[in-house]
């Protein structure tokens, strides 16, 4: 409880009451008078104070998000998407793994044919018997018979062929188009019958491509 704070008035009336002023009569109605303020003073404190309340409504700005992505206006088709995305931004190095493994696994097939792959890359980066990364997959020993060692061959950086692998690429990466392969993490072409197929559960038929879980 706050300690309440009487009135200067009051209390000098008080104190007059009982010091200065002579008689019996004239100190009580004194007294009555300060007693009557103190009162009042009291009751002035319980009464709460009405606030003014505002008319506005109170808005908060909303932040502006600088950073966020650009959303792709929905496209009917995958070929429709792949030339909504700008290919002319410089890659980082795993999209270039995976673009890149795009572009000599698959880039002489239809557009759902080339996602699969990717999508397959993807997959295996979330599964605990293949490395983290899209490099790290692509790189694996004796996984694709494009690559030379540990090493991609040169891309033609400016052809047509490259440019949608980029576009694939990065649709696959975002996951702005769902792929037939599912989640596919083994694939062979179809005019081979490796062994290790027979003991995988077969998803899909895809271009030249079969892909397996």
């Amino acid at each position: 409880m706050s300690r309440k704070t009487f009135p200067l008035v009051a209390i000098a009336a008080m104190t007059m009451a009982s010091v200065t002023v002579p008689g019996v009569h004239g100190a009580a109605a004194l007294a009555q008078v300060a007693n009557d303020q103190l009162m009042q003073a009291e009751a002035s404190e319980l009464v709460p104070q009405i606030p003014d309340m505002i008319s506005e409504p109170v808005v908060q700005p909303l932040a502006a998000d600088s950073d966020a992505a650009p959303v792709l206006t929905e496209a009917g088709s995958l070929a429709e998407l792949v030339g909504m995305v700008d290919t002319d931004t410089p890659l980082d190095a795993e999209l270039r793994c995976l673009a890149g493994a795009v572009y000599f696994e698959a880039r002489g097939e239809a557009l759902d044919g080339q996602l699969a792959v990717a999508q397959v890359i993807i997959n295996r980066t979330e599964d605990g018997r293949f490395p983290r990364s899209y490099c790290g997959v692509v790189r694996q020993k004796g996984q694709f018979s494009f690559m030379r060692g540990r090493s991609m061959p040169q891309v033609r950086d400016g052809s047509a062929a490259w440019a949608r692998a980029v576009a694939i690429a990065q649709i696959a990466h975002r996951g702005l188009w769902e792929s037939e392969a599912g989640d596919a993490v083994f694939f062979h072409a179809r005019y081979v019958s490796p062994g290790w197929s027979r003991t995988k559960t077969r998803l899909a038929r895809i271009d030249t491509h079969i892909f397996y879980r």
